[in-house]
């Protein structure tokens, strides 16, 4: 297991061994467009952790149901983005190939490719549920194949096509719009509209659950790089995840808050909360 460092998430005490759920944190930012901050994140959001309850009116259920485990962060160097990901994807295939579920705390939403391409390597026939305000389709960003702009296409390549479901959408080029409609991807403009056709289609595959939390609107969650006017509310997202927890989960990932844009922590403390409602997104 590599290495980590920082505080536990709350509830996500359990040892490694004993867990059935896996936690760690990705704190990269190395390709953001526009403004960075996102390798704060994992750290923020543990310390406003200690402020929510364990138990989640939501799902009715309680984080010491079980035996959840939190590595901390990994040490990621800086300036040097192929490393970062050989990096996360090490420890995403440790956590995989002991039969474990995984969650990661970005972090930019290029962090989200590693873990796939190790989800893929195990579960022949995964599928991505991407929440998000951005397509992410880029085939480059400025020249570059790897970007949280590039992210889910870099995915296609991992999952293929008719295997990406995009919900929340609400910014892209003409080309990544263009492209998605083709049927490289099903994606669903500003909302969840579709989302059980979309679980009805998903069926007993695997899944892997990416959400980027500017999927929420600016007024829910100011503190990302690229926030994106016309987003879901709180409830919206809280009802997504509860239609999409009968699905086969077997991992996803939370990235792109900036906690800094917001001094006031209330997107912190908001994103601490969804991560709270993602690991029993996950769990159950």
């Amino acid at each position: 297991m590599l290495k980590a460092t920082g505080s536990t998430f709350i509830g996500c005490a359990s040892d490694f061994a004993d867990a059935s759920l896996v936690l760690f944190g990705a704190p990269f930012d190395g390709t953001v467009s526009f403004r960075p901050g996102t390798r704060f994140a994992p750290a923020q959001i543990r310390l406003e952790s200690v402020g929510l309850e364990t138990y989640s009116p939501y799902f009715d259920a309680d984080l010491t149901d079980f035996a959840l485990c939190d590595l901390g962060d990994l040490e990621l160097p800086f300036g040097t983005t192929a490393r970062a990901l050989q990096l996360i994807q090490e420890q995403a295939r440790q956590i995989f190939q002991n039969k474990k579920k995984l969650i990661m705390i970005g972090g930019e939403h290029l962090v989200s490719l590693p873990a796939v391409t190790e989800a893929k390597r195990l579960y022949e026939d995964l599928v991505v549920l991407h929440f998000d305000a951005h397509t992410d389709l880029r085939t480059e960003y400025l020249g570059e194949p790897l970007s949280h702009a590039t992210v889910m296409r870099r995915i296609w390549e991992v999952v293929g096509d008719g295997r990406i479901w995009q919900f929340g959408i609400r910014s892209g080029t003409r080309e990544e719009f263009h492209w998605a409609k083709a049927g490289h991807t099903f994606l669903q403009l500003h909302d969840f509209t579709g989302l059980e056709a979309a679980i009805a289609g998903i069926g007993r595959r695997p899944v892997y659950l990416t959400i980027d939390l500017d999927v929420l609107d600016p007024s829910v969650l100011p503190g990302t790089g690229t926030p994106e006017a016309g987003g879901v509310s709180f409830l919206d997202l809280m009802t997504a995840l509860q239609a999409v927890s009968n699905l086969n989960i077997i991992g996803g990932d939370l990235v792109e808050l900036a906690p800094h844009y917001d001094p006031s922590g209330v997107s912190t403390a908001v994103a601490s909360k969804v991560l709270r409602e993602l690991i029993f997104t996950v769990s159950l």
